[in-house]
């Protein structure tokens, strides 16, 4: 594996270990460095879980937060064992590398969050958020937006706008919403990790877009559900497919999960179910199928393979409530699980 330097950013976890040279793991195999990189929106998440593992392992686990579409290019590169994304790639995307295997670790919302002084409550429906990063609705005390909170007098400002800058799975998460809710949407600006915003400031990572918005007044933007948490950012109620006004909730995120691909790779935003909130997803692990590249060791391809089964057991799962986020359906583990066993490392299934 070629030496990899993770960028420093704002609440990303860049860590550097000494060799683990003669060690042993807790599977009885030479302990070893693994490094992933990529999405910011699950980093509180994979910061406790590693540092979990890495106190019970003997493996050392390092993780940059540098946006899914960094984490993915430096997957292509062979620069990283595993790389952390919030969109599933496309057809396309897999068609142009080496065949990846999708480990969904949890399940999460991206929150409409907002600055407003003295406004405690806000409803937004889809179609309003869509306009309003169209720039076609451009003051907080718009009609629309007036009707959707009559019990709020929303002030007489602009609306200040925050987006996301680098390649990023919460913006394809974002996007991929509203392209189902707005049909000027899809038609003008569709979905992807890099979007051509016509309004607002732009920031990178999940962590500098919750900063603008902590620091503006007036201001509204998207994040991961845990930022707005531990900034104390308050977030709006979203109206979802059915016409229920939802707040983002452990239960509400876990009930826009549906049908799920053997694959795992699917898009559960505007799901059509009771209670669900709307802007809900998975986020993924991300792993060659054949793991001997760019020098990997056997005990390198194993240790990668006991790090996805820890993110899918019980008791990783059952502490993604702990920082906002919502457990994976019993079939998504299931079929992770079996889709690891088809995981290689010379041709040969490592798993047995």
């Amino acid at each position: 594996m070629k030496k990899f330097y993770l960028p420093l950013i704002a609440g990303a976890m860049a860590l550097s270990f000494a060799a683990c040279g003669g060690q042993k793991s807790a599977n009885g195999r030479e302990s070893v460095e693994l490094t992933g990189a990529g999405a910011t929106f699950p980093l509180p998440f994979y910061n406790m879980s590693f540092e979990n593992y890495n106190a019970t392992s003997g493996d050392k686990i390092s993780y940059g937060g540098i946006g899914s579409g960094g984490g993915v290019r430096n997957l292509k590169d062979g620069i990283v064992d595993f790389a952390g994304s919030d969109a599933f790639l496309s057809d396309k995307e897999m068609a142009e590398m080496q065949p990846v295997v999708h480990i969904p670790t949890c399940m999460g919302a991206v929150v409409m969050a907002y600055n407003l002084p003295d406004v405690v409550k806000l409803n937004l429906s889809g179609d309003v958020i869509a306009d309003i990063y169209a720039g076609k609705i451009t003051d907080w005390n718009d009609a629309r937006l007036q009707k959707l909170n009559p019990d709020v007098q929303l002030p007489a400002k602009k609306i200040i706008l925050a987006y996301r800058s680098d390649g990023s799975g919460t913006t394809f998460i974002f996007t991929d919403y509203l392209s189902k809710v707005s049909e000027n949407w899809k038609n003008t600006y569709g979905a992807g990790k890099t979007v051509d915003f016509p309004v607002g400031q732009a920031a990178k990572g999940n962590p500098g877009v919750a900063g603008i918005i902590a620091q503006t007044p007036y201001s509204l933007g998207y994040i991961g559900s845990e930022y707005a948490f531990a900034q104390k950012i308050p977030y709006a109620s979203v109206y979802n497919k059915r016409g229920e006004l939802v707040v983002p909730s452990t239960e509400s995120i876990s009930a826009a999960a549906g049908d799920i691909p053997q694959d795992t790779r699917c898009s559960i935003t505007d799901a059509d179910a009771a209670g669900a909130y709307p802007i809900s997803c998975f986020t993924w692990l991300l792993i060659y199928k054949e793991q001997h590249y760019a020098d990997r060791s056997m005990e390198q391809a194993k240790a990668t393979l006991d790090l996805m089964q820890y993110m899918l057991s019980d008791s990783v799962q059952q502490t993604t409530a702990t920082v906002h986020y919502a457990p994976l359906p019993k079939k998504a583990i299931e079929q992770s699980l079996q889709n690891l066993k088809a995981v290689t490392y010379d041709g040969q299934p490592i798993l047995k």
